[in-house]
């Protein structure tokens, strides 16, 4: 029963999930986000929705596998992982579908009964957030792996220029050094 009302609501959950989430974001950047609908012109929204429509979708799924989780995961986390949020700001948008659904669903769920349902569905939210921890810190990973290759790739450049260098001083030391054929 709750399944039936979580797909029927589905449009109503996820657009009110979506303004949840860019409700976390400045002022300024959540306007944009919410008016820009273009998925050229807005990509981080574009990519932001698809994330939350398919975590949403496969969250319904009896069955689903929980790695068929981690690529919409992805999707939001990847954008949340570089930008100033600290862990548990990246992540709460996660929890933040179990009061979205108790807004929406509220009253059908107190007039049918199906507080046990809500409480199976929210369980598996939080092995969802447990997952979402998973994804994140493989993106932070990703991004401590990409700025330490940069900080190698900036000695070696530094040692190169050095090393020039110092051959361009040692051979006007000799050119110095050496006597002149005048002599």
């Amino acid at each position: 029963m709750l399944r039936d009302l979580l797909s029927r609501k589905r449009a109503r959950i996820v657009e009110k999930w979506f303004d949840v989430i860019l409700e976390t974001y400045p002022e300024d950047t959540s306007k944009f986000l919410k008016k820009g609908k273009d998925p050229f012109a807005n990509p981080v929204r574009h990519t932001i929705l698809q994330g939350v429509e398919g975590v949403y979708d496969a969250l319904l799924k009896e069955g689903q596998s929980p790695e068929a989780l981690n690529d919409f995961l992805d999707k939001v986390i990847r954008i949340r992982a570089v930008q100033d949020f600290s862990p548990s700001q990246a992540l709460a948008f996660v929890f933040s579908l179990k009061g979205v659904i108790r807004e929406v669903l509220g009253k059908e769920i107190r007039e049918n009964h199906l507080h046990d349902q809500l409480l199976l569905l929210e369980t598996r939210i939080d092995a969802l957030a447990l997952r979402a921890f998973d994804v994140y810190m493989g993106c932070r990973e990703e991004i401590y792996e990409l700025r330490v290759s940069e900080v190698k790739r900036m000695r070696e450049q530094a040692l190169r220029l050095l090393e020039r260098t110092d051959r361009v001083f040692q051979k006007r030391k000799e050119d110095e050094d050496a006597p002149s054929r005048d002599s």
